[in-house]
Parts: C-alpha cells; sequence; structure tokens
C-alpha cells in the first residue's frame, strides 16, 4: 500500500505516527508522513520520507500556542482555540494533503483534524484515523468525560442519557470546529466536519493497550479498534548515559518531566522547587518545553534537556509527569511508579487512569513544586504502587500495538476494495 499518516502537536502526537510508519515500512508498504517541518529531522532519521505541512513554527511558535492552550480551562474552548489557530494555514494545508493523496492507497490521520476525511473522501481514498486515547469513545455505558450519569436512574434510562450526551457533544464539538475552520473549508470546496466522535472514520485505530484501558463490560461501536500502544524512541545518547550513571551513583532517582507544557516564569516555578526540595535526595529535572533552568546545588539537581523517554525513565525510581499521552504510555512500560502533575486537556483523564492501574496518583499543579516530596514518600510507602507498576509493564511487554494496527489498516483497505470492487449495493 502506498499511506500516508498525518499529525500535528506536541511529540506526544508524532512520535506514536512514527511507530506506525516505521513498522508500516517494514512490512512492505511505501510510507510518507505529513506534518510541519519542525518534526522532519526525527520523521527522517526514522528513514520515513517527510511531505511539509504548513505551517513552518519554529519551537518557540509551538510553546507559544501551548502556553496560550493551557490558560483555557474548558476542553471545548481549548479546541476551538487549537483550529483558530492552525485557520490562517488551513487552506494550503489542504491544498498540500489534496496533491498527495493522488497516488495514496490509504490515509490516516489524527483525530484532531476531521478535515482529513473530507480531503480522503473527495479523492476516493480510504480514511482511518489514530486516537492517542480511549475516552474520546462513545458508548451508552459511561457519560463523557467529566459528565454525570446518576447510577440512580436506572440501567435503560441511564444508557438512553448516555447516548444523548454523546450525541449532544458531538453536536457542539462539530459546530464548534465548523465555525472556527468553515471559511477555509468553503475556500477548498469540503463540506462540513461531522460526527467527530460518534464516526470520525470507517476505521478509528485507538493507540492505548486492550488489556488494561478498554472497558470490558461498555457497548463499543465496532468501528474502534484497540491496538496497542505505537511507541517510537530516538538513539539513546551515550555522553548522557555518562552523566546520568554519574549523578544516580547507579541508584534510581525520582525522574521529573512535563513534556510539552510551559510556564509564564519557569524560573519562578524552579525557585519554589529547589527550596522546598530535601537537600540531601537528588532528583533529574527533564527541562522540556518550559526550559526550566538550572538552579540549586548541581549534586542534587540534574537538569538535562530531550532525551528518549526509555533511556531517561531506566534510572527513576518514581516518574513525575504532566499525565500525556506519550509520556504516560512510557511511564507505564516502564514499569516504575507515578506522579502525575495535570496541565491541561485530558491530561486528568490519564492521571485517573494512573490511579486506577495503581501505579500512582495525581497531584494539582498550583503547588507541586512545594508539595511533590512530600507525595513521593506517600507513593513510596505503599509498596502496592511498585508492585503494580511491574505487573502492568509485563502485560505491555506482550502487546504489539504497531503490528495489530497493521493488521486492522490492511483489512480495513480490503474490505474496502471488495465493496468497491461489488458496486454500490455492496458499499451500501
Amino acid at each position: 500500500m502506498r499511506v500516508i499518516l498525518t499529525s500535528h502537536g506536541s511529540t506526544g502526537d508524532i512520535y506514536p505516527i512514527i511507530a506506525l510508519a516505521v513498522a508500516l515500512q517494514r512490512a512492505g508498504h511505501h510510507v510518507r508522513f505529513a506534518t510541519i517541518p519542525h518534526y522532519q529531522m526525527e520523521i527522517e532519521q526514522a528513514g520515513i520520507e517527510f511531505l511539509p505541512l504548513c505551517p513552518n513554527w519554529a519551537q518557540a511558535d509551538l510553546s507559544y500556542w501551548m502556553g496560550r492552550l493551557q490558560k483555557i480551562r474548558t476542553p471545548i474552548y481549548q479546541l476551538r482555540e487549537l483550529y483558530v489557530g492552525a485557520r490562517p494555514y488551513i487552506p494550503e494545508m489542504i491544498a498540500r494533503m489534496d496533491r498527495a493523496l493522488g497516488d495514496a492507497d490509504l490515509l490516516v490521520s489524527s483525530y484532531l483534524f476531521p478535515m482529513n476525511r473530507m480531503i480522503a473522501e473527495r479523492r476516493g481514498v480510504p480514511f482511518a484515523t489514530f486516537s492517542f486515547a480511549h475516552h474520546v469513545i462513545p458508548s451508552p455505558d459511561y457519560p463523557p468525560e467529566n459528565l454525570p450519569s446518576p447510577a440512580w436512574l436506572g440501567t435503560r434510562t441511564r444508557r438512553a442519557w448516555n447516548r444523548w450526551l454523546w450525541k449532544t457533544g458531538d453536536a457542539i464539538v462539530d459546530r464548534v470546529i465548523n465555525g472556527a475552520v468553515a471559511g477555509a473549508l468553503r475556500t477548498a470546496r469540503l463540506p462540513k466536519v461531522r460526527h467527530f466522535f460518534a464516526a470520525p472514520a470507517e476505521c478509528v485505530l485507538v493507540g492505548v493497550s486492550e488489556t488494561l484501558m478498554r472497558p470490558r463490560t461498555a457497548e463499543l461501536d465496532p468501528r474502534f479498534r484497540f491496538t496497542g500502544y505505537c511507541r517510537w524512541q530516538a538513539p539513546a545518547d551515550p555522553t548522557l548515559e555518562t552523566e546520568l550513571q554519574a549523578f544516580t551513583g547507579g541508584k534510581p532517582v525520582p525522574v521529573l518531566t512535563f513534556g510539552s507544557m510551559v510556564y509564564e516564569n519557569p524560573g519562578a516555578v524552579m525557585e519554589r522547587f529547589v527550596r522546598s526540595w530535601p537537600k540531601d535526595r537528588r532528583i533529574i529535572v527533564q527541562r522540556g518545553w518550559a526550559q526550566f533552568p538550572q538552579l540549586g546545588d548541581e549534586a542534587t539537581f540534574k537538569v538535562i534537556g530531550k532525551v528518549s523517554h526509555d533511556q531517561l525513565f531506566r534510572h527513576a525510581s518514581a516518574i513525575i509527569h504532566h499525565g500525556g499521552a506519550g509520556t504516560t504510555a512510557s511511564a507505564l512500560h516502564a514499569g516504575k511508579p507515578q506522579v502525575v502533575v495535570p496541565h491541561i486537556g485530558d491530561q486528568t483523564f490519564f492521571g485517573m487512569e494512573v490511579e486506577r492501574l495503581g501505579c500512582g496518583f495525581r497531584l494539582k499543579r498550583s503547588r507541586w513544586p512545594e508539595n511533590l516530596h512530600v507525595t513521593l514518600d506517600r507513593l513510596a510507602a505503599n509498596p502496592d504502587h511498585a508492585r503494580r507498576a511491574a505487573e502492568v509493564k509485563s502485560v505491555l511487554a506482550r502487546e504489539d500495538g504497531p503490528a495489530r494496527a497493521i493488521a486492522e489498516l490492511e483489512a480495513f483497505v480490503a474490505r474496502k476494495a471488495r465493496a468497491q470492487s461489488a458496486g454500490p449495493a455492496a458499499v451500501r
């Protein structure tokens, strides 16, 4: 197959798609990854052909928009801000994607960019989406995240209530997206976005562990296919490895990484943290998009730059992170107990999942610099967290997300081909 993959955002939105691209290519398919030039080097280092989409944002631009999103508390308005930021570039992005699909057999897009569906349908190219989380899958057996579904309603009434909530949420999100990008869609002569939750595509890959994350008793539309995690890691840094070994003395220490989260004054946050952290305990802090500065005693605080999660988390006694989809996946694969400090969007959901799995718990963002050491003491005081984290790691080691995803995509394209050859009646 000639496959085009596309996604945008932080590394948590890019690296799973790189993993899928690498696996598809090894399986004999021709793969191109369409995204902004910021990720070109990493995509090409993985051996994947890169297709440039605008805008040509630098790290400072990405950090700026992440900062804007973090100031918005309501997920619906965060979503709107995402499309408002992309709006000036959408016509050119649509034009480039339209040209690229001229010889494609399949388009796989992040679920956050539903306009790709209309481009693919206009071209007659099979379209699938990739979801980094499972809380966007509608079901009559549970409501959308953070909305009430009282048990006292009774099973039949509660299921009807949940259906109504999902249908209403679908309509609201569709309206928000269409309101933000209506002009761009008209320019490209594309129809409005529809069914963001209920039917984003005929095939939706859900890139999390089916064993750990799939609601066992819930009724789900069969278009949603749990594949397991797709994870790509940059090559290890031997120089940094030497530094980390020297810093830790070969003994695990807490590791803090907030990934793509940003702060208006990261120096002030780091100063609060240094003042509160015990002087006799070492900790590794990853700068991330916040660019935390090196403050405090270098024998206590090891502040580092970009490095693969797998390399970094090998040195962790516990992992403190923001609850991003990619970081949560890496922390679960590392088999280490966790403290999740949600900052935005679905990170609270992933923190709740970490708690549900028994691997750790959440800490409020507002006071994490002052409370982290006490929270880590609580985490260490209960060995069940470490035991459960090791069990989760063992489960994940038996799963092969990319292979499962490829099987689903190949079967999907084959079904589409059979339906097309059988004629309109079979398609209906």
